[in-house]
């Protein structure tokens, strides 16, 4: 009964290959019919410059997974929503080590980063711990001590002293005195900031692991959120040379054109290269893409059009505090215009959001806004590349 079977299978194989064949046959008999083949006919059949699709190829295949914003203890928002961990811990964790994090959890990545820019904010820089802590330099303050007391007594005190910090500085209210030694110029300042810088030359390893040099630029105004994280594409002996930018006065700026101006600053004495990625437009009221003319009253001309095209290439369109893409307001057509939609103020909630104002807060609005303006200037400023990003305040585990 097998050698039955056998034979009956190889026989059915037999007839359904001479199927096949007659088939082919048939195929090449019409084709042929259709006229011989020509030079032409072959062109427009292949188009391509070698036979294997792998060939001639001269851009990059594998993309790079990593976090362009990531905010450590040194940042007082981070600090504040209660990450005690370093940039160290920071590095270890986009590695894919096992860290332990704020919460006291082990965790780790399920797959390790590629890249990881730690982006600390640039004013206040230390500031959390030392409030954390209760150290001498913060407790002569009454804002210092104030602050201090009732984080370290946490629970209903401690979320109010996090607010009052958050609302304080969004105003632009902090005590000089007690700002100047966490910010740009002070030793304390400087030695924090190299100290920044030799943990990622230290994690960063070529072929492996980037560690990007960055910090967040926190311009706030009057809780508009004008947000740019500026990330160095340079190793230590650049990044060393000059120290972050703020938007603190008199250290640093509020206005975008003075952030540029560092930039420009920067490229020139190091011969570095630098960026900046604005983030968090829903949380601006309006201010982060402007069409006519700034916040300040001062006009978009030439100068501006042409410095954020160059400085400002992405935008981080989503994290935490909300979708920076679309609006259902804007996009009515758009079912999923409403992704995670955060429209209910500025940035502290000391004014809240109108429907003039979204125009001038989202990336898809704003690359319209471009073309109107590129028609005008002959440059188009919002011409920009859209990254998502996790803004990693609470802990490192929320990374992952």
């Amino acid at each position: 009964m097998a050698t039955k079977n056998y034979h009956e299978t190889m026989k059915m194989l037999i007839l359904a290959c001479m199927a096949i064949s007659l088939s082919v046959i048939t195929a090449t008999s019409m084709a042929q019919d259709t006229g011989t083949a020509s030079k032409e006919t072959l062109s427009a059949a292949y188009t391509g410059k070698a036979y294997s699709p792998y060939a001639k190829r001269n851009f990059p295949e594998q993309p790079l997974w990593g976090d362009s914003h990531l905010h450590t203890s040194l940042s007082v928002d981070a600090g504040l929503f209660g990450n005690t961990l370093p940039p160290r811990e920071a590095y270890r964790f986009a590695r894919g080590e096992e860290v332990v994090s704020a919460t006291g959890q082990p965790v780790r990545l399920s797959r390790p980063l590629d890249w990881l820019v730690v982006a600390d904010h640039s004013d206040g820089m230390g500031l959390i711990d030392d409030l954390r802590k209760g150290t001498p330099e913060v407790l002569a303050f009454e804002q210092g001590a104030r602050w201090s007391t009732d984080l370290r007594a946490g629970g209903e005190a401690g979320v109010a002293a996090a607010l009052d910090l958050i609302t304080t500085f969004a105003n632009d209210k902090v005590d000089q005195d007690l700002f100047s030694s966490y910010q740009p110029g002070s030793k304390a300042y400087r030695t924090l900031w190299h100290n920044v810088i030799a943990e990622a030359e230290t994690f960063n390893d070529p072929g492996r692991f980037t560690a990007f040099i960055g910090f967040e630029w926190t311009s706030l105004i009057n809780g508009n959120n004008m947000h740019r994280v500026v990330m160095m594409r340079d190793d230590g002996d650049k990044a060393g040379q000059v120290e972050p930018f703020t938007m603190t006065a008199p250290w640093g700026s509020p206005d975008p054109r003075d952030l540029w101006k560092y930039m420009t600053e920067y490229e020139a004495k190091t011969g570095g290269d630098i960026l900046a990625i604005p983030h968090n437009g829903n949380l601006s009221n309006g201010i982060m893409f402007p069409l006519e003319a700034q916040w300040n009253g001062k006009k978009l001309g030439k100068t501006y059009v042409t410095e954020r095209a160059k400085w400002e290439p992405l935008y981080e369109a989503t994290q935490i505090k909300g979708d920076a893409e679309a609006h259902p307001f804007l996009s009515p057509e758009d079912e999923f215009a409403d992704y995670e939609t955060w429209d209910v103020g500025n940035l502290d909630l000391s004014q809240a959001k109108t429907k003039a104002m979204l125009a001038g807060e989202y990336a898809r609005e704003a690359l319209k806004r471009g073309l109107a303006i590129e028609s005008k200037r002959g440059t188009n400023p919002y011409k920009f590349g859209i990254i998502g990003a996790t803004d990693s305040h609470t802990s490192l585990a929320s990374a992952e």
